[in-house]
This record gives C-alpha cells, sequence and structure tokens, in this order.
C-alpha cells in the first residue's frame, strides 16, 4: 500500500515533546511499536571501501572485493549513491567500474573510480552484492575538500580544457577558480513531522516538500492529506488519534497507541468492527491519557482494519502485515536410483509454514492430482517430496518454487539388476531321507520356478516349495532313486537360473566294507577349495560311509606357512570345531578370519581300512577402498577421473568399481552408475559449469563393496571456449601475414587466456606454432615466412580448460607482398589556401595508401623542405607536418610526394601566414607594410566636436578596397571629426588615421517641427496562443512536452505536475525559447504519468493550459502490437 511508504507520525516523542529533525522515509523503517529490526545479511566482502576525504579535481579509487567460494554462481555487484541512484548507469569518462577474478583464491575484486573530483560527488555511497539468496551491503561517505590556496599563484593554470587533448581540447574549464564556501556547522538536527509541515504549506510546495524529506509516492501523499484536512473537528475525547495507518513484518509485534482526554474514561478496541478481548496475543495497556494495544506476532490474519471507541467517538486506522520473501536455504539434490527404490527431493526453506509448490517437466504435483503414487511431508522448515516406487516414467526434471527463490534437481531411474546372494548345492542323500535345495537373492518380490532336468517340478504331498522373503526352498521328503537328477531355480522376468544334483546313496548289503569319505566341493584334482566369507560361519557337512563306523581326525595346516604342520586334532568345542555322528562329520568355524585359511586334512577308519581327504579353506572379503582418487581433466558438463586399485582385492578378483559425486557444501551423494565400471578411469557427465564438485569410489569383488576412498579434491568444470570467429587476413607481406579475429561466441565460466596462432604449408599437416605465449589481442602478424609460398593459418583460444577447436582459414594464402599504386588521400580543408595568424600551431595530418610503404618525401616551393622549425613525422600510413609557432617566413606551396618505384603521386598545399595589418592614412592610401594578407575593409568612426562626444563607429566597409567613402545623415549645425582603421583576417589595425581637417555642416533655413510621438502600451496579460496536447509514451524513452504564450512584461513561467510545483528535479528540464515553452521529461516511469500544467503570471494577470500525460509500459507496448 502506498501509505507505507511514510513516515508514521504516532512514533514515540522525546521527554522535551520536540521531534528530531531526520525524519527516514523509506519502506525499511521501523514501525511504531516494533523493536529493532536488523537485516539478514551474510558476510560476502572481504574488503570494504573505506570512507574519503577526495581533494577536487583529483582522481579517487574505491575498492571492494567478495569472497565466491561458498557461491554457486557469480556474485552480481551494484554501486548506489544516497538510497536509489544506481551509478551503473552513469558508467562513463566520469565514472569507471571495473571488474577481475581470481581463480587460485576464488575472490572477485570490484573497483569504482571517480575521475576529477568535483563538489556534486560528495555524499553517501552504497555497494551491495547479491548472488541468489546471499546478499551483502556496506556504505561509504565521501568528501570533497577545495584546492590548496598556493596552486592557484597563476590564474592561468586555472583556465583549462575539459577532455584528454591537450591544448586542443574541448571548453574552457573555470571550475578551478571558485572557492569551496564554508559551511556552517549544523547542531543536532531536530526531528519534524512532515505532515504538520504538509497541512501549513502552500499547494505550490507539495513537491518541494516531498524531494526534501524522500516521499517519492506523490499521489499516496495527497490522499493521505486530504483525508488529514478533512479532519477539522476537533476531538473531544482524543488527545491524539490513531495514525491512519501502521506497517509490520510478519512475525514482529506491533503497538497501537491513542492519547484520551479523560484519563479514567473506558475504550474498546474492535477489529473489522469486532471487539477484541484481551488475550495473550492482544495485550491492553492504560498508562494515564496513554491507551496501547499491543498485537504479538503478527500474521496475515491481522492485516484488517481497527478501531478506538470512546463513547459516541471513534478513531480509525489499518494495519498492513508484509509478508516476507520465502527463500530456499538448502537446494535440492540430484537423485539417481533403481525401478522400485524409494526416492526423496528434500529443500529447506528460511521459514516454517511456508508455502513450497513442487512441479516435474513443467506439470504441477499436488495432492489432488499426484494421487498414491506422490507424497507430501512438510517438517519445519524442511519440505519433502517422496516418491513411493520409483519407475521409468519419473525420469525428469523436478523444481520446488516458492515466492522468494526456486531450485531443481534431476532424477535418473535404471533398471534393478537381480543379485544372487546363495546359490543351491548339490546333496547327496539316501532312500527316505529329506533333501533340501535353497538359494536367495536380492529382491524379496522376486518369484520363480523349480525344474528337475528341464521339467517344471509340481508341488505334492512329498515335495513341497515355499517363498519366504529373498529365501526360495525346495523340499523333498522320503527320497527315492527317482528324484536324483539335476535341479534349477529360474526366477520369474530375470535371465538367470541357479542348478544343483541331487544324488541318491544307496546302502551296501555287505556287514563290513572300507570307510568312504563323501566329499562334494568345488575345485579340480584332489585339491578340494572351500570359499568362505570373512564373517561369515562354515559348516561343511561330510558324510562317512563304512562298516563299522568309522573314526574321524582333522587336521589344519596355515596357508601361511610353507611346511604343513598338523596343529589341530578332533575336538568338539571352540570357534572352530569337528562335530561327529554315525554316518555324518560336520567342520564348523564361527566368524570366519583371514587366519582360518589353509589346508585341512580329514582321515577315517576302521577295521577294514583307510580313507583320507584334503580341503583347502580359503577365506575372501570385500576389498580395501581405491586409492589416490583425483581429478585429471575437465570439460563443459564433465570430468575424468582416475584412480589406484585397492592395495588388498579381498581374495577375490575385482569386478569393478562403483563412483558417486556430491557438490560442495551439500552432505548428498549422487551414485553415478548401478553397474560395475572395470576400468580405473572414469568420464562423469552432466555436471553444472563453474560449480565445484567432489567424488568417491567403491571396489567390487563377488563378495561385496569396500568402503569408500577417500574423497577427490574439490574440482570444478569449465569447458573450453568454442573457436574464435571471422578470421581474415589483414595484411600481407613478403615475409609477414597479419590476421585479424573476433572472440568466440561461448566463453564459458572459464574466461579467455589468450590466443594460440599456427600455420602450416598447403598439403602439409604439420601446425607450427608461431607464437610462444598466448596473445590477448584480436590480432597479430605472423613474421619469417617464406616467400612465396602458400600458407595455411588458424586460431585457438586458451583457458585453464585447454584449447578450443581451431578457426582455420578456408584458403590457402600466398605469401607476397601485393603492390598497391601510391595514392595521396588530401583531406578537403587542405585544397584550398590555408591561412593561419602568426603565432598559432600548424598540424597537417595526410593520409596516404600504398604497398609496399611508399617513401614520403616534402618539398616547399620546388625545394626539399630543411627547415628544423618544419616538424616532419611519418607513419605507416600518413605523415603529419607539425609548425609549433607559425611566423610569416612559414608561407608557401609545400609540396607532399609519395613514391614506389616509378610510380609516383603528389599533392600541392597552400599555407599562408597572416600578421596585423598597419594603420593607414586618412586619404586611405596603401598601407606602408605588406602583412601577406589582404584589406579585407575599413572601419571608420566620427566624434562631434560640438558636444566633445567620444567617436562613433560609423560604417564598415567588407571586401572593399575604395580609399574613399561618402558620410550621410549627419546633424546640420555640428562639427565633425573623423578617424579610420585598417581591418584583415587579424583584426583591426593597432592605430586609426586621424583627419586632418574637420567637416561643418551648415544650416539651410529649413524648420522641421515633427508631430509629437504617442508612445504605444504594449503590456498585456499573459495569453497561451499554442496548448499543451495529451501525450502517450513508453517508458524509459525520454520525453517532452510543448505550449507557447505571449505577454509583456515577461511572464514568470511555472510547471506542475498534479498541481504541485515541479522544483528542481534533475528527471525535469524546463527550457524557454521566445515564449516557446518546453518541459523535458528525462527516462519517464510509470510514476511519471499524470496531468501536466504550465502557469505564466506577470503582474497583468495569468493564464494556464494542462495536458494528460500517460506512461505505458513494455508489457502494455507487446500487447497492443499483439492486438
Amino acid at each position: 500500500p502506498a501509505l507505507s511508504f511514510f513516515s508514521p507520525s504516532n512514533a514515540e516523542l522525546p521527554p522535551d515533546g520536540k521531534r528530531n529533525k531526520d525524519v527516514t522515509v523509506s519502506v525499511k523503517q521501523q514501525v511504531p511499536g516494533e523493536g529493532p529490526q536488523l537485516s539478514e545479511l551474510t558476510g560476502l566482502f572481504v574488503v570494504k571501501p573505506e570512507s574519503v576525504t577526495a581533494t577536487k579535481g583529483k582522481d579517487i579509487t574505491f575498492v571492494a572485493k567478495v569472497d565466491s567460494s561458498n557461491l554457486t554462481r557469480k556474485p552480481n555487484m551494484k554501486w548506489l549513491k544516497g538510497k536509489w541512484l544506481d551509478l551503473g548507469s552513469k558508467a562513463g569518462k566520469h565514472l569507471q567500474f571495473k571488474e577481475s577474478y581470481d581463480r587460485n583464491t576464488k575472490i572477485y575484486t570490484y573497483e569504482m573510480s571517480i575521475i576529477k573530483v568535483v563538489d556534486g560527488d560528495a555524499g553517501g555511497y552504497r555497494c551491495e552484492v547479491t548472488s541468489k539468496d546471499k546478499c551483502d551491503s556496506c556504505t561509504f561517505e565521501v568528501s570533497v575538500q577545495a584546492v590548496q590556496e598556493d596552486q592557484q599563484d597563476n590564474i592561468l593554470e586555472a583556465f583549462k580544457r575539459s577532455g584528454d587533448a591537450g591544448e586542443d581540447a574541448g571548453d574552457l574549464d573555470f571550475s578551478a577558480l571558485l572557492h569551496k564556501r564554508e559551511r556552517k556547522q549544523e547542531g543536532p538536527k531536530e526531528e519534524v513531522d512532515v505532515w504538520e509541515i504538509l497541512k501549513a504549506a502552500k499547494p505550490c510546495d507539495y513537491e518541494k516538500i516531498a524531494f526534501q524529506y524522500g516521499i517519492t509516492d506523490l499521489r499516496g501523499m495527497l490522499k493521505r492529506l486530504k483525508k488529514m484536512k478533512m479532519e477539522i473537528k476537533k476531538s473531544d475525547a482524543f488527545l491524539r488519534k490513531l495514525d491512519p495507518a501502521y506497517s509490520v513484518d510478519k512475525g514482529k509485534k506491533i503497538q497501537l497507541s491513542v492519547e484520551v482526554a479523560d484519563p479514567d474514561v473506558p475504550i474498546k478496541w474492535l477489529k473489522n468492527g469486532q471487539e477484541i478481548k484481551p488475550s495473550a496475543k492482544y495485550v491492553f495497556e492504560s498508562v494515564g491519557n496513554k491507551r496501547t494495544l499491543t498485537i504479538n506476532k503478527c500474521n496475515l490474519s491481522d492485516d484488517a482494519a481497527y478501531e478506538c471507541v470512546v463513547g459516541d467517538e471513534k478513531c480509525f486506522t489499518e494495519v498492513f502485515v508484509k509478508e516476507p520473501p520465502i527463500t530456499i536455504t538448502k537446494l535440492l539434490d540430484d537423485v539417481h536410483t533403481v525401478v522400485g527404490e524409494k526416492v526423496e527431493f528434500e529443500v529447506e526453506v528460511s521459514e516454517e509454514g511456508a508455502s513450497v509448490k513442487w512441479m516435474k517437466d513443467g506439470v504441477e504435483l499436488n495432492r489432488d492430482t499426484a494421487g498414491s503414487k506422490y507424497r507430501f511431508k512438510k517438517d519445519g522448515k524442511r519440505h519433502i517430496l517422496i516418491i513411493n516406487e520409483a519407475t521409468k516414467e519419473d525420469i525428469g526434471m523436478y523444481y520446488a518454487f516458492t515466492n522468494g527463490g526456486e531450485s531443481k534437481a534431476e532424477l535418473e531411474v535404471e533398471d534393478k539388476e537381480l543379485e544372487v546372494l546363495q546359490s543351491i548345492a548339490d546333496l547327496t542323500v539316501k532312500a527316505a531321507e529329506q533333501a533340501v535345495f535353497k538359494c536367495e537373492v536380492s529382491d524379496e518380490k522376486v518369484t520363480g520356478k523349480w525344474f528337475k532336468d528341464g521339467v517344471e517340478v509340481q508341488p505334492s504331498n512329498r515335495i513341497k516349495m515355499s517363498h519366504i522373503g529373498r529365501i526360495h526352498k525346495l523340499t523333498i521328503d522320503d527320497v527315492k532313486p527317482s528324484d536324483a537328477g539335476d535341479y534349477t531355480f529360474v526366477p520369474d522376468g530375470y535371465a538367470l537360473s541357479l542348478s544343483a544334483k541331487l544324488n541318491f546313496l544307496v546302502k551296501s548289503s555287505f556287514l563290513t566294507y572300507p570307510p568312504k569319505i563323501h566329499l562334494d566341493a568345488s575345485g579340480t584334482g584332489n585339491k578340494n577349495t572351500i570359499i568362505v566369507v570373512a564373517g561369515n560361519k562354515l559348516r561343511l557337512d561330510v558324510e562317512i560311509t563304512g562298516e563299522p563306523a568309522p573314526t574321524v581326525y582333522s587336521h589344519h595346516s596355515p596357508h601361511t606357512h610353507s611346511n604343513t604342520r598338523h596343529i589341530l586334532s578332533t575336538f568338539a568345542e571352540g570357534r572352530v570345531r569337528v562335530e561327529t555322528r554315525k554316518t555324518l562329520s560336520s567342520f564348523v568355524i564361527e566368524g570366519a578370519e583371514k587366519d582360518d585359511e589353509g589346508h585341512y586334512n580329514i582321515t577315517v577308519t576302521n577295521p577294514a581300512g583307510e580313507d583320507k581327504a584334503e580341503l583347502f579353506i580359503k577365506i575372501v572379503d570385500v576389498p580395501n577402498p581405491p586409492e589416490n582418487v583425483k581429478c585429471t581433466s575437465v570439460g563443459e558438463d564433465y570430468a575424468t577421473i582416475t584412480w589406484d586399485p585397492p592395495a588388498f582385492d579381498g581374495g577375490v578378483p575385482i569386478k569393478g568399481y562403483l563412483m558417486e559425486r556430491k557438490k560442495i557444501g551439500s552432505s548428498r551423494w549422487t551414485k553415478l552408475n548401478f553397474d560395475v565400471y572395470e576400468s580405473t578411469t572414469y568420464e562423469a557427465k552432466k555436471m553444472i559449469e563453474g560449480v565445484l564438485y567432489e567424488m568417491r569410489v567403491y571396489a567390487v569383488n563377488s563378495i561385496g563393496v569396500s568402503q569408500p576412498s577417500a574423497n577427490s579434491k574439490p574440482f570444478m568444470p569449465i569447458a573450453p571456449t568454442s573457436e574464435p570467429t571471422r578470421l581474415t587476413v589483414d595484411d600481407v607481406t613478403d615475409t609477414t601475414c597479419a590476421l585479424k579475429w573476433r572472440p568466440p561466441e561461448r566463453i564459458g565460466a572459464g574466461g579467455i587466456d589468450g590466443y594460440i596462432i599456427e600455420y602450416c604449408k598447403e598439403g602439409s599437416d604439420q601446425w607450427v606454432q608461431a607464437n610462444e605465449e598466448p596473445v590477448e589481442k584480436n590480432q597479430y602478424r605472423v613474421k619469417g615466412l617464406p616467400v612465396g609460398e602458400k600458407m595455411l593459418f588458424r586460431v585457438v583460444a586458451v583457458n585453464i580448460a585447454g584449447r578450443s577447436p581451431p578457426a582455420t582459414l578456408t584458403q590457402a594464402v600466398t605469401v607476397r607482398e601485393i603492390m598497391e599504386h601510391p595514392k595521396i588521400r588530401l583531406p578537403r580543408h587542405l585544397r584550398t589556401k590555408l591561412i593561419q595568424a602568426v603565432g598559432e600551431k600548424v598540424n597537417l595530418v595526410i593520409p596516404f595508401q600504398g604497398k609496399p610503404r611508399p617513401v614520403v618525401t616534402w618539398f616547399k616551393d620546388g625545394i626539399p623542405l630543411d627547415d628544423r622549425t618544419v616538424g616532419i613525422r611519418t607513419g605507416e600510413l600518413d605523415t603529419i607536418l607539425f609548425i609549433r609557432s607559425a611566423e610569416r617566413t612559414h608561407s608557401g606551396k609545400y609540396t607532399l610526394s609519395v613514391q614506389i618505384e616509378n610510380m609516383l603521386d603528389s599533392a600541392d598545399i597552400h599555407i599562408q601566414i597572416v600578421g596585423w595589418s598597419c594603420r593607414a592614412p586618412l586619404s586611405f592610401t596603401s598601407n606602408h607594410q605588406d602583412t601577406h594578407t589582404p584589406i579585407t575593409g575599413s572601419l571608420s568612426k566620427i566624434r562631434t566636436l560640438r558636444t566633445g562626444s567620444h567617436f562613433t563607429k560609423l560604417i564598415t566597409f567588407l571586401h572593399n578596397h575604395r580609399p574613399s567613402c561618402t558620410v550621410s545623415d549627419l546633424v546640420m549645425g555640428n562639427e565633425y571629426s573623423f578617424r579610420v582603421f585598417s581591418e584583415n583576417i587579424c583584426g583591426l589595425s593597432d592605430e586609426p588615421g586621424i583627419s586632418k581637417n574637420t567637416a561643418v555642416i551648415t544650416k539651410t533655413g529649413l524648420a522641421y517641427n515633427p508631430p509629437p510621438y504617442k508612445e504605444r502600451d504594449i503590456n498585456r496579460s499573459p495569453k497561451f496562443t499554442a496548448p499543451l496536447v495529451d501525450r502517450s509514451v513508453v517508458a524509459g524513452y525520454t520525453t517532452a512536452i510543448s505550449c507557447a504564450v505571449r505577454g509583456y512584461p515577461k511572464p514568470k513561467i511555472i510547471w506542475m505536475k498534479n498541481n504541485m510545483i515541479i522544483g528542481e528535479d534533475p528527471k525535469f528540464l524546463m527550457q524557454n525559447n521566445q515564449g516557446v515553452l518546453t518541459l523535458n521529461i528525462r527516462k519517464p516511469s510509470l510514476f511519471d504519468g499524470g496531468r501536466y500544467s504550465c502557469r505564466a503570471i506577470n503582474d497583468l494577470g495569468q493564464d494556464e493550459v494542462e495536458c494528460k500525460l500517460e506512461v505505458r509500459g513494455v508489457l502494455q507496448k507487446e500487447n497492443e502490437k499483439i492486438r
């Protein structure tokens, strides 16, 4: 609302009842009853500008440095003067801005230079830096002091010309002769009530007062002032009423106070017509005549109209609750997942209870349209979007919007790979026993089928199939010989199968037979190897047959020793033990360790014989983390990462690696691959240029995934630039070729360090670098080329990311200088005689052309020029003739000659140096001295001897050489004396020729009685002859309105906007040219629209015209085009 821009008039008064003169009229001012509010700024400045006292005419520079190490994008710097004047639009010769960036320290340096300080540069300045949701600002003062008095000893030094061209520069600048006015020491300013001043002021002074106290909303000011003036009746119940409006930020408190005449009178507070009851939110206070209503923790429901009722009288006010913009403090992170997994996008905002809008690929997600697929969760400042089961359809870009910011993240979903955690094993069973095949897969939702010898197994009373979680079982009770065969488990939907064999063991009919170890383990030959994962339990059931029952012995020899030593025998307790039953011996290791690895011997004996078996137990584990993870190269949106394999592979070969990355400042790691990556070099893609990242790597073997490696050093993707553009040949000589080009169209965050120029012969691919160091300019001359060869040239841009693609000439260039006829391009003003006065400078710049470079020769009057007072400088394209102080001897014909071999061109320049003319005798004869310039005329002056008056200019003869003249219109009866001056281009002669005798005009006896002269009354009141015309203009384009007036005496002109006088506002320029009045409005905004009027006033009356000015925005203009 407009009223929130004004300074409240109910601020607390000091004890003396007076107000301070300083009034802050701003949206950010403290609201009555509200405690001081501090802006939540972040400390981005490393170096801040400091206040200085500058000497008038000198240059000063302010430096600010910003740390961008924690910023996600480049900061934006603004230099401001006062409250609102953006100095960026004033950049030029007086104000200059510079920006630089240090990639090592990540510090931006901003400089503002004021060239030749003037008094108007004094005042308060502010610099603001913003970057997304972070900002910082600082203020500094500039004081201007006068130049020291001893510098003005020579007054001629004060007459300086503006510009940088020395003596030939622009207008004279007399500012150095001005003395600084001493400012009076002002005491402490008293606070003033702007509204009391406005109520007592005249309407013509409203705009001046508003400008003085910083009120920008003139229309709102007039509305409020009109309401205040309508309250003519003085209240009997209130000594001080409520202000028309109050403004408070959401979550803060505000106090509404009035003063009543009777301290004992009861009052009521109403909100939107409903009485307010005291509570923790609404607190009533009564101190003497003062009544206060305090509203705590204001929210949007408190934005209402309030009344204070005392008896039959009421006073009204409005409270406006401002809701600060909600910013995003923690951004979304990209998510990489597999099908069926749960996905959470989390964003954190600046305030609790804020509204966050979620969108996917431009489509809004809400509870009405999302259904059961999406869930929205709020936890304080955290807002979470939950996708219960991710599918391929969920791939896309997700956005979170608030009224003060936005964030986005990408979701990538890949198909899930099924992993076999435990495979099925071969079984050997006897008749009537139970056989159980068991396997475990990674997904508990996966179903499958069992097959025997390729035929699907059907469940029955004897054959049962079960699926509990991730475990699938096939149980066969009362095994029969027909059950022997190959059994296979096939998961549904996956190209995977697990197979095992069921062996049926038939009992022997003999009473005694030698022992036999039935050992089934993977391996070849006599060396049976059993692999055990470290930390897991190993239970090896070895079936033993023999009659009578054999005795079992177990021995262990560690793998670390070369000689086999039996350090274990039969045992039944401990972590490593042997459990023996009649026909089964079980070898058990609880929590396998690396030291358990080695050879194990099993011996069974009975009276019928002996059998032995040897096992090799191999303990395997997950590998160690990879080592030395680092970034070797970067691009626009990618980076190349390398690492070393882990020092220990866990006992099994490394299958590959998994990579993760995260942004610096974020705590969430994003997976880059779901399938193991076999190489130790990886190119990470889909990265944001200019953002710092970290990488870490996991090693994967058949056992599992290692711990993550140490984080890599932070790196930033930066792309090389695109190729330079518009590569052309500028010049060719016998051994050189000059090239020029334009910068690349895409530069990126890495900038440009320079350019490399290369060349090669046509038909060859051996490119030779022409410059050792990169050149910064967009042109270069390649030297040392072979004469007559056809050469190809190319240019590449170089930055921290490397070389750009080359820009190559489409055609070969023949290295041979092109002959060009010499030609002098004589300036137009030198094609006629050049006349200069004695003592002036002569500076002639004459361009010429020709290849190879022509020989330049100067002649004077046909003789080679050999004069030390005449300077000659010859360059590649022009020659300069310079005379510092011209004399008459320098007059003559100068000839310029340019020659290439037998080709010649020349031009003549006639220069005449003239001096002052001498006096001429009264007889008008020729002058005694020749000044090398003709007499352009004569000046005659006459003096009346009878009255002794001074000589009066009589007549001037221009371009006339007659030595006589006739003087007419002389008064009869007077005696006259004459003197004559001669005049040429340099001016009048120093002394005139004076007549030797006088002329007496005799009377003829005629009398002339002229009629009395009647003066005409030309006084008249102002009258506009041309009115103002209504106009409609576009915002931002300077416009003007004009009218015409006549009147005598000359009327005073007053321009007004909305019946308020336009004062000394720099935005308006008022002009009066012979009664034609013009008001120029510089870059009008939407607030400059309204009714403009022009009033002309003199002693005889006044007249006024007005018009309506409509200022249209750019959007309105585009809508009109569409219509």
